[in-house]
């Protein structure tokens, strides 16, 4: 699919749904991709992106940013805590906020550098042992202590398990967020953003579909 296939098929979802047109973000999926594919979908106009790893995106996107003027670049891999501070400069959102020890480094890096980047906090909707991510049952207290520290929490993020109907996990998140007065949800890939968006998705994270095959070589 073309990356105006993706933008269509989102609009399209977003009317289903009865969605404001343009409610939902496109975060275009770049981890691993080589330069150039990111630069033919930066020359179509995308300017969202995510990205895995806080050393792959440092060493892509202040060229990019150089380049093509505004991005907004999303993590959405595991940010360790000794990344956090590279992630704080370079990010504009951070999709994995998952443990007490990273939102705690978080808040101290925002007092010093002066601003924070949009945070989600990672839900284990699956509670997977593999899986990052706070657990449903402690998802509550862990946003409540998010907000104490003056943390901007926009909203949950989750990766359900690959053998499992992702849209009960999209509705547990969105019911999860909806009690704690968030509206961020970012939730939905290339193989289900569609069920996403029906449920209440404001960010799809899409990259294969809009890439092609991830380069691993």
């Amino acid at each position: 699919m073309s990356l105006q296939n993706i933008k269509d098929s989102i609009s399209k979802a977003e009317g289903d749904a009865g969605r404001a047109a343009g409610s939902v973000t496109l975060i275009a999926v770049s981890k691993v991709q080589p330069n150039d594919r990111v630069a033919t979908v930066l020359n179509e106009g995308q300017r969202c992106f995510g990205e895995n790893k806080v050393q792959e995106a440092a060493g892509k996107w202040p060229d990019f940013r150089e380049q093509f003027g505004e991005i907004d670049l999303h993590l959405i891999g595991p940010l360790q805590t000794n990344k956090a501070r590279q992630a704080v400069e370079l990010f504009d959102a951070i999709h994995s906020v998952d443990r007490p020890k990273l939102a705690k480094t978080l808040a101290r890096l925002a007092q010093e550098v002066g601003h924070c980047p949009d945070l989600f906090v990672q839900v284990n909707t699956g509670e997977e042992d593999q899986k990052a991510g706070i657990m449903p049952a402690d998802a509550d207290s862990f946003i409540a202590e998010c907000l104490a520290m003056d943390l901007p929490i926009k909203g949950l993020m989750c990766i359900p398990p690959v053998n499992e109907e992702p849209s009960l996990h999209f509705a547990l998140l969105g019911k999860i967020a909806a009690r704690n007065g968030l509206t961020g949800l970012s939730m939905g890939m290339s193989g289900d953003f569609e069920r996403a968006i029906a449920l209440g998705a404001t960010h799809v994270r899409v990259g294969s579909a809009i890439f092609g095959a991830r380069v691993t070589g």
